[in-house]
C-alpha cells in the first residue's frame, strides 16, 4: 500500500472512531437531562471494552479460515496480535486491525439507545463483552472474511450473485437493531413509557451528534477503498461511495421531514437529524453498488419508512427508547434488500435476476435472528444474575447521580435539592 492510500486508511479509521462520540452526543441529546451522563457513558464504556477485546482475540475470531467450519475463527490464533505486529506487512495490517475495531465499537454503542434511562453501567459492560465475543466477532467474519459463509453464500447455493454488504448493513445495522430489540424486551418498559411523549432535553446536542456521524460516515463507507488498487485508480469505488453517502442522507432528510409534515404538521430538527442517520444506515451496505440516482431514491424511501417505523414501539408495546429498531434495523434491512432490486449489474431491475435478492434476504434474516438470540440470552442471564436495570426510584430521579455520581448540568442538582426542600 502506498503512502497516499495508507494515509487515507488512517484518516478513515479516525473518522469512524469519531462516530462513537457522535452516537454519544446524538443519544445524549435525546434523553432527559438527568440521564445524559449515563447515556453517553454507555458509548464510552463500549469503546473501552470492545477495543481491548478486539486486539486480544476479536480480530483473530473474525478470521474464520483459522477456526471451526467457517463459523468462527480461533481466538487464540494470534492472541494479542503478537505475530501480526512482527510481520513484514505490519505497518498496513495493524491499521486494518484498528479500522475493524472502530466498526465493532460503534455496532455495540448503537444498541445502547434501546435501553436509555434504565440500564446499570456494570451489567452493560458485561453485556458488551459477551455480545462482541459471541456475536459481532463471529458475524463480521461471516460477512467480510472471504471464507465467511455469508460472503460465499451465492457460490455455495449455485447462484449467480454473492451477498453485497460493502460497509455493514447486516454486520453493523441489522445486527445492532436486532440486539437492541432483544435487550429492550429483556429490560422491559420505562416506568412512564407511553404515558407521555419523551422529548429530547437538548436538540442542539442531537444535531451535533448527527453532524459528527455524517462526517465520520465518509470514512465508515469509504475507508476500505484504500485496499486493492487504492483510492486514486480509475477502478476505485471511492467517488461513487462519497457521492452516495452524501446523496442518500440528504434525500432521507427530505423523506423524514415530508412524513412529519404530513402526519404532525411540523417538520422538526430532531426529525431532520434522524432522517440523515436513516439514510446513512440504508446506504451503508449499498454505497459502492448503486448509481447516484438509485441512491437518492433509497435515501428518500429509507427516510420516510424509518419515520413511520419509529412508532412501531407504541403499536407493539416494546420500549426501544431512542428508536434503534426503527432507524437501524429497519434502515439496515431496507438498504440490504434494496440491493437485490437495484444493485448495478446484478439487481432484479438493473440487469440481473432474482439471485441477488435471494442472497440479500437470507443474509438479512440470518443475522437478524442470530443477533436477537445472542443478545436476548446474554441480557436475560445478566438480568437474572446481576440485575440489568436500575430501581424504579433511581429511574424516576435520574440515573446520572445514582450510577455515576455526576450530573450533566449543574442546574439539575440545584433543582432536585430545591424540590426536596420544598417537599
Amino acid at each position: 500500500m502506498d503512502s497516499g492510500n495508507l494515509t487515507w486508511y488512517i484518516v478513515a479509521t479516525a473518522l469512524v472512531l469519531l462516530m462513537t462520540p457522535g452516537v454519544a452526543f446524538f443519544y445524549g441529546g435525546l434523553v432527559r437531562a438527568k440521564s445524559v451522563v449515563s447515556m453517553m457513558m454507555l458509548s464510552f464504556g463500549a469503546m473501552g471494552v470492545v477495543a481491548v477485546l478486539w486486539i486480544l482475540y476479536g480480530y483473530s475470531m473474525q478470521d474464520v479460515s483459522t477456526g471451526w467450519l467457517g463459523i468462527a475463527g480461533d481466538p487464540f490464533a494470534d492472541f494479542g496480535l503478537s505475530s501480526l505486529a512482527g510481520g513484514d506487512t505490519a505497518n498496513v495490517d495493524l491499521v486494518g486491525v484498528a479500522y475493524g475495531a472502530t466498526f465493532a465499537i460503534i455496532t455495540v454503542a448503537l444498541i445502547s439507545g434501546a435501553i436509555a434511562d434504565r440500564a446499570r453501567f456494570g451489567p452493560w459492560m458485561l453485556f458488551v463483552a459477551a455480545f462482541v465475543t459471541f456475536d459481532y466477532f463471529v458475524v463480521a467474519g461471516w460477512v467480510w472474511n472471504p471464507h465467511g459463509w455469508i460472503a460465499t453464500l451465492g457460490t455455495h447455493l449455485g447462484l449467480s450473485a454473492n451477498v453485497i454488504d460493502y460497509a455493514g448493513g447486516t454486520a453493523v445495522h441489522i445486527n445492532a437493531g436486532a440486539a437492541a430489540l432483544a435487550l429492550a424486551l429483556v429490560l422491559g418498559k420505562r416506568v412512564d413509557f407511553g404515558s407521555r411523549a419523551h422529548k429530547p432535553h437538548n436538540v442542539p446536542l442531537v444535531l451535533v451528534g448527527a453532524s459528527l456521524l455524517w462526517f465520520g460516515w465518509f470514512g465508515f463507507n469509504g475507508g476500505a477503498a484504500a485496499l486493492g488498487d487504492g483510492v486514486a485508480q480509475s477502478g476505485s469505488p471511492i467517488g461513487l461511495i462519497v457521492i452516495n453517502t452524501l446523496g442518500a442522507a440528504a434525500a432521507a432528510i427530505l423523506g423524514w421531514l415530508l412524513v412529519e409534515k404530513l402526519t404532525r404538521r411540523k417538520p422538526s430538527a430532531v426529525g431532520a437529524a434522524s432522517g440523515a442517520v436513516a439514510g446513512l444506515v440504508a446506504i451503508t451496505p449499498a454505497c459502492a453498488n448503486l448509481t447516484p440516482g438509485w441512491a437518492l431514491l433509497l435515501g428518500l424511501i429509507a427516510g420516510a419508512a424509518c419515520a413511520k417505523a419509529v412508532d412501531l414501539k407504541y403499536l407493539l408495546r416494546f420500549d426501544d427508547s431512542l428508536d434503534v429498531v426503527g432507524v437501524h434495523l429497519v434502515g439496515g434491512v431496507i438498504g440490504t434488500l434494496y440491493l437485490g432490486l437495484f444493485a448495478t449489474g446484478t439487481g432484479l431491475f438493473t440487469g440481473g435476476g432474482v439471485d441477488q435478492l435471494i442472497v440479500q434476504l437470507i443474509a438479512s434474516v440470518s443475522v437478524l435472528v442470530f443477533s436477537f438470540a445472542v443478545a436476548w440470552v446474554a441480557g436475560w442471564v445478566i438480568d437474572r444474575t446481576l440485575g440489568f436495570r436500575v430501581g424504579s426510584e433511581d429511574e424516576v430521579a435520574g440515573v446520572d447521580a445514582a450510577i455515576h455520581g455526576e450530573d450533566g448540568y449543574a442546574f439539575v442538582r440545584v433543582l432536585a435539592e430545591a424540590s426536596v426542600r420544598e417537599g
